[in-house]
């Protein structure tokens, strides 16, 4: 009971800090239940004057709580069908940018992980070079057989894991709280939605993982010409600190110098394009951070990403999904878009086909009529999923991730090719994949499997029948018997149920007066 009151004080706080930026005017009280729309009504009675709009209010919020909600604004930045599209747009322009932590922690903490003095891993070892909220970058230099080699040590910052659990665990019991308050809220998925955060942030606080990503992605393009990724340094890596060789290129946003060096922008708007769709569809393994400052390119003019803390993975199921509604609006074939949904489990099949049919033609339709280089894949995407929750798909949160990757890819390449046809770029990606896993070849490939899979099942078959059979016999003897409840657990039952009503109460005092000292304390 002490945990729940000290998780509602801190979201209490975020709250207040939210609605004193002003960050409320972003919900939209026609989304609410009556009661909620009162609260939101009685919450925007405290904004301060002049707090700005749109971004400035939900980054000057998250920003005023700290770096664990920083990291949740840049989340919930890829699940626009969460907070809106305004609201992701705004919080697409969140930095994660925090004051950097001393050289002499940072020291301390690599002595540490790696378990040998400074001097004895690298031959350099600069002051930090960037700063986020969970880690920093310092540029070194290690001794090889081939002489000194500029790397990348990434550095996790002191005491993040613990600030992360506190307000991970607030977060968690704001999202229980908003399910049980708001019943349409289920579909949205609140409590997922934090654990997904969780398991995020998991991943980036343990740089092995980080290191682990940079080499897979490494393996799947290891034939691409035209991508590279960086190589980690599995002696200098550990959980707090990840050594990756130094990239040395130009960021795709910096198109005066692309230009001077001499790069085609055309083809590297292709290559951004291809490459993300090769790793999505092909690989089933993508990049979900590609924004400008996390690709480079290269002196021979490749395409180089960095920054592995978020990645995006797509089963066989996911993969087969975006192919054939990609091609299907290609090819304008919205019946098999609207089946392909179908088949996946995605639109429950008390809906109509043909009527999911005509509502992606809606979407379809309008683009065959703008010039290619007008066509924007990423919005085609976005207005898919809209029209998805009114046939009561359930959120796909891989699919968001893709679908906000794609955003991000998309003004990445016609920031270097303003006229860039999306269709024709991607087209010779989707089809390949296509032709080599649904065509003949594809089928018999798939025809083995079920084959191997249903050998395995037949060998199986002995210890299932056993199973089952005592299984049988347990509601056998349950029917002929009953379920027996005692009559001290029911009395158990019930004090439970006197209890958790008196904390109840006690726990609506207690936020009462804990919002009455800090309105109190702010003005």
């Amino acid at each position: 009971m002490i945990g729940s009151i000290v998780h509602l004080s801190r979201n209490l706080r975020a709250g207040f800090i939210l609605a004193r930026e002003g960050a409320l005017a972003l919900i939209d009280p026609n989304a609410l239940p009556p009661a909620a729309r009162i609260g939101l009504r009685f919450a925007r009675l405290i904004e301060r004057r002049q707090a700005g709009d749109g971004a400035a209010r939900l980054s000057a919020a998250l920003t005023r709580l700290g770096p664990s909600y920083v990291k949740f604004g840049q989340f919930l930045a890829t699940r626009p069908d969460i907070v809106g599209a305004p609201a992701a747009r705004d919080l697409e322009r969140l930095q994660d940018r925090m004051p950097p932590f001393p050289r002499e922690d940072a020291v301390r903490m690599v002595e540490l992980a790696l378990g040998r003095p400074l001097g004895e891993l690298f031959i350099e070892f600069s002051e930090p070079i960037a700063a986020a909220s969970i880690a920093q970058v310092h540029k070194a230099a290690i001794r090889t057989p081939e002489g000194p080699l500029t790397v990348a040590v990434k550095v996790v910052r002191p005491g993040v894991r613990e600030g992360f659990a506190r307000d991970l665990q607030a977060m968690r019991a704001a999202a229980r709280l908003f399910e049980r308050l708001v019943p349409d809220a289920k579909r949205l998925k609140p409590v997922e939605v934090v654990e997904a955060l969780a398991r995020s942030v998991a991943v980036e606080m343990d740089l092995r993982l980080e290191a682990a990503a940079v080499s897979e992605l490494g393996e799947n393009t290891k034939d691409d010409l035209d991508f590279r990724v960086p190589k980690p340094e599995w002696d200098l890596t550990a959980r707090d600190v990840l050594t990756i060789t130094w990239i040395d290129g130009i960021r795709l946003n910096d198109i005066a110098r692309i230009e001077a060096a001499g790069f085609d922008r055309v083809a590297l708007a292709r290559t951004v394009i291809q490459s993300f769709l090769r790793h999505a569809i092909r690989d089933g393994f993508f990049h979900a951070d590609m924004h400008p400052g996390n690709l480079f390119v290269d002196p021979q003019g490749r395409l180089v990403a960095v920054d592995f803390g978020i990645m995006g993975r797509l089963g066989m199921k996911e993969r087969r999904f975006l192919a054939e509604i990609l091609l299907g609006f290609i090819r304008r074939d919205y019946l098999r878009v609207a089946r392909v949904h179908f088949e996946a489990g995605y639109v429950p099949p008390h809906h109509s086909v043909e009527d999911f049919a005509q509502a992606i033609r809606a979407i379809g339709e309008p683009i065959h009529d703008r010039r290619a280089d007008e066509i924007s894949m990423a919005k085609l995407l976005t207005l898919l999923f809209e029209i998805t929750s009114l046939f009561d798909m359930a959120t796909r949160i891989e699919l968001v991730m893709l679908q906000k990757t794609m955003v991000v890819v998309e003004g990445v390449a016609r920031n270097l090719d303003p006229r860039l046809d999306m269709w024709t770029t991607s087209e010779p990606v989707v089809r390949e994949w296509i032709e080599r896993h649904l065509g003949p070849l594809g089928r018999v490939e798939e025809a083995g499997s079920g084959i191997a899979t249903l050998a395995g099942l037949a060998a199986d078959l002995p210890n299932i029948a056993l199973q089952a059979k005592r299984v049988l016999n347990q509601l056998d003897d349950m029917t002929a018997q009953g379920v027996a409840v005692h009559h001290e657990s029911v009395s158990a039952i019930g004090r439970a149920e006197a209890r958790s009503t008196r904390w109840s109460m006690a726990a609506l005092w207690i936020i009462a007066l804990t919002l009455m000292i800090m309105l109190i304390k702010d003005f």
